[in-house]
């Protein structure tokens, strides 16, 4: 998986990676000669007292020295731009797929998963194609070139090096294998940690409300102890490697001082050339720890490079059609013909031989008990959702024919859940219509009866709106969603009990303000509340996922048991019978 996600969107940074190589193969070339430029300052200008030589290997030291800094920046340069960029495309990829998923595949990932996925693990494989332009690529060349040079010193004592690197190799390779699954452990516990403080943030009004803070505290605790925990284990093995590569090279730079003593002894080797030796050895088997970094680094990258194809090889149930319809005569119609809707995995379906028919210029209502699948109706006519048998029809054609952003274009929904975006009233106002002056979001405020309570905020269209709405009241969100989709200007309306937030009054007022903005239109409600809905053209009573009634007020109160008794529980006789 990590080689793929690095082929496919490292595949336009092959040239600044390209260049990233040759920079570095010249500053570690460069490297490499310093020791053997050092010894022979040593054995040919200070111990025979040549001052010239001396000043002539000097200078060609510093250039040498020179040439290796601005091969270093360089490469850290182009490193750095490709791998930011690298990690904005996988990011942007990531983004893009999960707009494209519907609600059962967010709801399959979860959403601190998809967050996870998208800042920490996208971080991981960033941080690896960093780390491989500034010293992973660097590795290779100073191991092997040590080696080569160092042979070139003394033939005869690079066997020391051999058996420090296979003691290292064997070692690193045992911490490594137990480290593996716990960075998997580790991103599930990251994602764990996300989702409590995510639903702690947002039920904190609940939590303060039933005076639960020391059990969320205890929640909270106890997963931050689990990640805690798996961080300290993988720290815990990254931290035995790096006192034991040093013990080794200590360890080695002893032995080749030992053993190299009896070689200068008798006349085999020179003084200077054992120090461009060790010198030789301690830059081998820093290479083999700056591989270790890799070694640390690329395990975590695999688990995330696994957690990232997960999301892009996840392809949306509710698929674009090959052909799509791009025009058709708009007029608001919505049919629903025998429609039935089964979640994954469920035995029976939620909806169940569904007809149903909305036309312009009317107002079809449904209304049902909690659970009777009100809300997964709503969210077929959008394709939220594809129907898993029956057909769905937006101005006779089929939705999974339209062009997507044609039929939402075509629709304006309020959710159940009313959702405002942080940035100001304008902002949030203008979400389906980014052209719209400041005269019509005027008109869908008054409209939606919350241009009083605009009016008093300090700004007033360009007030200040928190993430989610958190800074207004339930009410106000509600109201000021449904001048979102009234700027919108749509054929079809769905308002999905958008209006239970609203007291009785301003409910009458919306309604009645709404009939002027909705006359050509087709509009669909979804209500708990029988006053909401009482005047409705058609009303649709819902019970365990089929439709038990369709008719008017007055005729589902004599027709349909369902009904009467929705309404004698909300009403007194003589209110029902008026």
């Amino acid at each position: 998986m990590l080689i793929r996600v690095l082929r496919e969107y490292l595949r336009p940074y092959y040239g600044p990676l390209a260049l990233v190589l040759l920079l570095q193969l010249v500053a570690n070339a460069a490297a490499l000669y310093l020791p053997t430029l050092n010894a022979r300052i040593i054995d040919d200008g200070i111990a025979t007292g040549d001052t010239g030589t001396i000043v002539r290997l000097g200078a060609v030291m510093l250039g040498v020295s020179v040439l290796q800094m601005a091969g270093q920046i360089g490469a850290v340069w182009f490193g750095a731009r490709s791998a930011m960029a690298f990690g904005r495309d996988l990011r942007g990829a990531i983004f893009a797929r999960t707009l494209d998923f519907s609600g059962r595949e967010v709801a399959t990932f979860g959403a601190p998963s998809l967050i996870t996925r998208t800042t920490n693990d996208v971080q991981q494989i960033q941080q690896l194609v960093m780390m491989t332009s500034f010293m992973i690529i660097a590795a290779p060349i100073m191991m092997v070139g040590g080696v080569i040079m160092a042979f070139r010193e003394d033939p005869g004592l690079t066997w020391t090096i051999a058996v420090a690197v296979v003691i290292l190799g064997t070692v690193i390779g045992v911490i490594i294998s137990q480290m593996m699954p716990l960075f998997a452990q580790q991103q599930t516990r990251i994602d764990t940690i996300n989702r409590v403080l995510r639903e702690q943030i947002s039920g904190l009004r609940v939590i303060r409300a039933f005076t639960a803070e020391p059990r969320e505290t205890d929640r909270f605790a106890v997963a931050n102890a689990e990640l805690t925990d798996t961080a300290t284990r993988v720290g815990r093995r990254m931290m035995t490697l790096f006192p034991f590569v040093f013990f080794v090279m200590n360890v080695s730079t002893i032995g080749v001082t030992w053993f190299g003593a009896f070689r200068v002894a008798d006349g085999s080797l020179q003084t200077g050339q054992l120090l461009a030796f060790i010198q030789y050895l301690t830059t081998i088997l820093m290479s083999v720890m700056m591989a270790t970094m890799m070694l640390m680094i690329g395990p975590r990258a695999a688990v995330s490079a696994r957690r990232i194809a997960e999301v892009l090889d996840t392809d949306s149930s509710v698929v674009p059609p090959a052909h799509p319809v791009r025009a058709v005569h708009q007029n608001g119609h919505v049919q629903l013909q025998d429609v039935e809707f089964k979640y994954p995995g469920a035995q029976q379906p939620v909806l169940c031989s569904i007809d149903l028919e909305v036309r312009p210029g009317q107002t079809t209502a449904i209304i049902g008990s909690t659970g009777a699948g009100k809300t997964t109706l709503v969210n077929l006519i959008p394709r939220l959702f594809d129907v898993t048998g029956g057909r769905v029809l937006v101005d006779g054609v089929d939705v999974r024919d339209l062009d997507p952003d044609l039929l939402w274009s075509r629709i304006g929904l309020v959710p159940q859940k009313p959702y405002l975006f942080s940035g100001t009233v304008a902002s949030n106002l203008r979400y389906g219509k980014p052209d719209a002056t400041d005269d019509e979001l005027w008109a869908a405020l008054r409209t939606a009866q919350a241009a009083d309570f605009v009016e008093r905020m300090p700004g007033q269209l360009d007030a200040p709106i928190a993430q989610g709405g958190t800074n207004v009241s339930g009410g106000q969100r509600q109201r000021l969603s449904i001048a979102r989709a009234l700027v919108k200007k749509p054929d079809i309306y769905i308002f999905d009990d958008s209006f239970s937030a609203l007291d009785v009054v301003t409910d009458a007022r919306l309604r009645a303000a709404l009939e002027g903005e909705t006359a050509d239109a087709g509009v669909l409600i979804v209500a708990q509340r029988v006053s909401t809905i009482r005047d409705a053209e058609t009303i649709v009573v819902l019970d365990d996922g089929r439709i038990v009634g369709v008719g008017t007020h007055d005729e589902l109160v004599v027709g349909c048991p369902t009904y009467a008794e929705i309404v004698e529980s909300q009403f007194k006789a003589e209110e029902a019978a008026a």
